[in-house]
């Protein structure tokens, strides 16, 4: 039989043993606790997972249409311009001069020759009127008995450029009056001016009135004439000038043959085109007027001061 003492010590053991249990089950529960408490949140990384392809994708796209212009949602919209596009386009707006050399009119190859005073283009100004007497001017064509002639303001004038031009004149009351250009008007004439003879001035208004607004244009006659060739007085074959006589449009270029091919000289401001050291002097001439057409005229004499006719003229446009 167990005596008192012994049954107080089995009771004893027991109360520890089930104490110690306890103890075990709360240390247990306590340790899964932390553990679950330190493991990641399965749902929290799902969102930070998804979120990171959309800001990838965002930096993304604006990196790439860096020269797009941005709008509020910082997406890049088509105004922006890309620069294939304008390499492209700087390419395109410089062609080569070989692959057009002889191109037909265009508005460009007019500008190019014709300098201030354009085909199909309105020009504003005053006229006024002075003396013309014989006719002749600073173009040195001569004397002539069509006084329906003009000198234009020096700007205009162009270093004899607008020389031989034949002119539209308008004036405010209605009148109108063609006139050819055989003189130069110094300063104070100032861009867009015409001094009309006086018998081309009275046509459009009374030569009291001194001063009258108008408007004018390039014209490109009709005629049955062809044009002529001078060399200026003292030409030879060790210096010449050669002049243009009777042309329809403006003289944008002379060139004379020579052994190494066709020369182009330069203009002077009393309309002649020179050759200082004699090259090509007395050999075929080849002129351009300002629509790009080029007449090559051969068998012209040197010979100085002399009127030599030829059988071509210029196209009318």
């Amino acid at each position: 039989m167990k005596t008192a003492r012994q049954a107080a010590r089995q009771r004893r053991h027991r109360r520890r043993l089930m104490l110690g249990a306890t103890v075990a089950l709360t240390a247990a529960g306590v340790l899964a606790y932390l553990v679950m408490g330190l493991l990641p949140d399965r749902t929290a990384d799902a969102g930070r997972g998804a979120a990171t392809p959309v800001a990838t994708t965002q930096v993304k796209a604006t990196t790439a249409t860096e020269t797009g212009t941005p709008t509020a949602s910082g997406t890049s919209t088509a105004t922006g311009t890309p620069t294939p596009t304008a390499a492209a386009t700087t390419a395109a707006a410089r062609p080569s001069a070989t692959a057009t050399p002889r191109p037909p009119r265009t508005a460009s190859t007019t500008a190019s020759l014709a300098g201030r005073i354009r085909p199909e283009t309105t020009y504003r100004g005053v006229a006024t009127a002075y003396e013309a007497g014989n006719g002749d001017g600073a173009c040195l064509f001569g004397p002539s008995d069509d006084l329906m002639i003009a000198a234009m303001n020096t700007t205009d004038y162009e270093t004899s450029k607008a020389c031989g031009a034949y002119v539209l004149v308008r004036a405010a009351n209605g009148k109108s009056i063609t006139v050819r250009i055989t003189n130069e008007c110094p300063l104070p004439c100032a861009p867009g001016q015409l001094d009309l003879s006086q018998q081309a001035f009275a046509k459009l208004a009374d030569l009291k009135a001194g001063r009258i607004p108008i408007t004018w244009e390039l014209l490109s006659p009709g005629t049955s004439d062809t044009m002529s060739i001078r060399y200026k007085t003292g030409s030879s074959r060790y210096w010449c000038g050669i002049q243009a006589i009777g042309h329809r449009n403006p003289v944008a270029r002379l060139e004379v043959r020579t052994t190494d091919g066709w020369r182009r000289l330069p203009r002077t401001d009393y309309n002649y085109f020179i050759s200082a050291d004699g090259s090509g002097c007395g050999s075929s001439i080849r002129i351009t007027d300002i629509y790009g057409e080029r007449l090559t005229i051969t068998g012209i004499a040197l010979r100085p001061n002399v009127v030599q006719p030829t059988q071509v003229q210029f196209a009318r446009h």
